[in-house]
């Protein structure tokens, strides 16, 4: 039985490709048109209010739906916003913030899928159809706007689309970082939904997403080659391979026959141009062309290309000229090569990451200068056609655009005696001094750019080339040279043999073609990676021949500096140890009466109780302690804690856990008291009844006292006329009798 039949993945493609993501698309540009209506950057979109009234219900509203492609379906979104921009001029504005919202929202609903790891994966990297869900009449009716031949089936993943919309926000997020980490590292394996643009097919057996047990794969995985951590080291030796051949084939030129080296070199390039057509065929160009490194490797190609068609004609007609011309455009590819190799090594550098952006500014503005001096070129042409060519007046003016201005002033009179030299001097004047200085700030504000977002650009391209190493297309776990013979063997095969048969085969000729490569993964990913026994094991025996060592060695420069400090090893040991169970390290009682309470009768303001102005406070300051230490029980536990007195309740307690009036109320059983604590307690009392005189509270119950009498006597009043009203009524009535 086939290895891949004993394992089910957890998430199958036929469970996600049921859930519908179409209704999602026009819901939610719906939702973003009716609640963004003005330009805002996305400092304004990211702010507390703004993410509390606006962002965060849109994402509650979708969270509640539990629908994976909602976050493929905000970026969808995104791109017809960033599309209405481009041809809308008039709300550029506001369907640039429409976009960036669209983004926001996608980074906050990608954020509850995040407590699940599988879940988070095939959210970010599944190929969502946009017409799935969609009714029939929706998909006659996309059909007939892009054509009868259109095909609607072909999907892309959330993160593919987040690259097409150069969402670097989404991207660089830790919840996609993390999803990328572990597809880099090959922790989750998935691969991409086949498509119609694959090289060579194999879809007998599609994969789900699942993650990587090594002591469950078979011991030659060959869908190992495809994890992106082995594919860059695998790149860089291939890479190695063709600069090597590149070097021996010019270095052994012949214009009469093919050279062994030359052969070689054909191979090899040959191989490389189908790895790197394959690679724009599976993603797309707008996806490829975005990493800067493919932009390098497709000029390559066009070099060898051009190199190829002018040596088989060199070859076929004997032309002698053509076969030195193939080797001079040959040589030209070593100022692409040679770069490429080196920034294999220094790729997360700063000045590598703005190179693209600087070049792209650079083309742009020489064209921009190109196109305004062609009318110069054009005048020149026509006052000195007499002893001028267009191609020398070119070369002219390329050289005084460069720095040569000593040539602007000897040439301006051979164009004409009185409109030279101002043509030349003006030429001059502008591309020296004004047009260089402008290029410079331009591409110094690019490096600053790019600087100040520099770990974004780097996540960015790193995205980029991690998508790249999951290929879909089987070709992609050849090796070349082998991708040639795969490419000629096997793509015959897949029209006339059955589906199962192709993938026996190409498994089978993956196996043989890659047999060392799959051995040394296997290797390491069972003994040597981080984790596993042997590994384990040899740093145990490192750690214990470290320890073993003299003192005087241990605390050496050199041998810290090899095994590192050994004070951050006793950190990391006390937070493995395991903690015994959590004691008392404050006790409360201990706490509160060791802490200084504030007793003083100026201190009453707290319980908002001010003293009689007409009545003097008298103090006894002996009589009043700042804390005292509670006596210790047999036991050693502290005793119960004294009554407080009425001083103590106005008293202020910084930071205790009992307030004085639950204190002051709280039950008391208090001890047998000794001849001397008898007397000591009795003069406490006295004190405290001395100072109970003087409270407020004596002035309050007189005031009360007051009020009753007062309260009474109109009471009497009140009787009494009414007892007067009464008799004189009966008075008047006896007399009307």
């Amino acid at each position: 039985m086939d290895h891949e039949d004993q394992h089910q993945p957890l998430l199958a493609p036929t469970d996600l490709a049921s859930i519908p993501v179409y209704p999602l698309i026009p819901a939610i540009r719906k939702d973003v048109i009716e609640t963004i209506d003005s330009a805002l950057s996305w400092d304004q979109l990211t702010a507390a209010d703004v993410n509390f009234a606006i962002v965060r219900p849109l994402v509650l509203k979708y969270a509640r739906l539990k629908n994976m492609a909602s976050v493929y379906a905000c970026l969808v979104n995104r791109a017809y916003f960033l599309g209405e921009s481009e041809n809308n001029l008039a709300y550029a504005g506001v369907m640039l913030s429409r976009a960036t919202f669209c983004e926001i929202l996608a980074m906050k609903l990608m954020g509850h899928f995040a407590s699940n790891r599988l879940s988070l994966a095939a959210v970010l990297t599944t190929a969502w159809s946009p017409l799935s869900g969609a009714s029939a009449q929706v998909v006659e009716e996309v059909k007939q706007v892009l054509g009868s031949k259109a095909n609607v089936n072909d999907g892309q993943s959330a993160l593919e689309m987040a690259i097409s919309t150069d969402a670097k926000h989404f991207v660089s997020s830790p919840v996609s970082q993390a999803v990328v980490n572990d597809i880099y590292a090959g922790r989750i394996v998935f691969a991409h939904a086949a498509t119609s643009r694959s090289m060579l097919a194999d879809n007998y057996k599609p994969r789900g997403i699942q993650v990587y047990d090594c002591r469950d794969a078979p011991f030659l995985d060959h869908y190992r080659l495809r994890v992106p951590r082995y594919g860059a080291i695998l790149e860089f030796l291939n890479f190695t391979c063709l600069l090597v051949t590149f070097i021996l084939c010019l270095s052994n030129q012949n214009y009469d026959k093919v050279t062994l080296w030359e052969a070689v070199f054909f191979v090899f390039a040959a191989a490389f141009a189908l790895e790197e057509y394959t690679a724009s065929n599976e993603h797309g160009w707008i996806i490829y062309i975005a990493n800067m490194w493919n932009v390098f490797d497709t000029s390559f190609v066009v070099i060898f290309l051009c190199y190829l068609g002018m040596r088989i004609k060199g070859l076929v007609y004997s032309d002698l000229a053509a076969s030195d011309l193939a080797f001079d455009i040959l040589a030209c590819g070593a100022c692409i090569l040679f770069p490429r190799l080196a920034f294999f090594a220094v790729s997360n550098n700063v000045v590598v990451l703005s190179l693209r952006a600087m070049i792209a500014e650079f083309i742009f503005f020489m064209t921009i200068a190109a196109i305004c001096f062609s009318g110069l070129l054009f005048t020149l042409w026509t006052l000195g056609k007499a002893t001028w060519t267009l191609k020398k007046i070119a070369w002219l003016m390329v050289q005084i655009w460069f720095g040569n201005n000593y040539l602007s002033f000897t040439q301006a009179e051979s164009f004409h005696p009185i409109f030279g030299p101002i043509l030349m001097t003006a030429f001059a004047a502008l591309s020296n001094t004004l047009l260089l200085t402008i290029l410079i700030s331009i591409l110094s504000n690019t490096v600053a750019r790019i600087d100040a977002n520099a770990t974004q650009e780097h996540l960015f391209q790193f995205t980029i080339t991690t998508l790249e190493g999951v290929q879909a297309d089987a070709l992609f776990s050849y090796q070349p040279p082998f991708n040639l013979l795969a490419f000629i063997l096997l793509k015959p095969l897949s029209y006339v043999v059955s589906p199962r048969r192709l993938h026996s085969l190409n498994v089978l000729l993956i196996k043989i073609t890659s047999l060392p490569i799959l051995v040394v993964i296997t290797i390491y990913e069972r003994y040597l990676a981080d984790g596993q026994a042997l590994r384990q094991s040899s740093k145990d025996a490192a750690h214990t021949i470290f320890n073993n060592l003299p003192r005087h060695i241990k605390n050496m420069p050199f041998v810290e500096a090899l095994v590192g400090s050994a004070s951050s090893n006793l950190y990391e040991a006390i937070f493995e140890v395991d903690a015994p169970p959590p004691t008392e390290l404050f006790n409360e009682s201990d706490d509160e009466d060791e802490r200084p309470h504030l007793r003083s009768l100026a201190s009453r303001e707290s319980l908002g109780v001010s003293p009689a102005p007409s009545t003097p406070v008298r103090r006894q300051p002996s009589r009043v302690s700042y804390g005292t230490r509670s006596p210790r029980s047999p036991r050693g536990s502290p005793a119960r804690p004294r009554p407080m007195s009425a001083l103590e309740v106005g008293g202020a307690e910084v930071g205790g856990s009992r307030s004085p009036l639950a204190r002051f109320f709280a039950h008391v059983d208090p001890p047998a008291p000794s001849n001397n604590e008898s007397a000591t307690s009795l003069r406490r009392v006295e004190a405290m009844l001395e100072d109970i005189r003087d409270l407020p509270v004596n002035k309050l119950k007189d005031e009360m006292r007051e009020l009753q009498e007062r309260q009474a006597r109109i009471e009497q009043l009140l009787l009494s006329l009414t007892r007067g009203m009464r008799s004189s009524d009966t008075s008047t009535s006896i007399k009307l009798k």
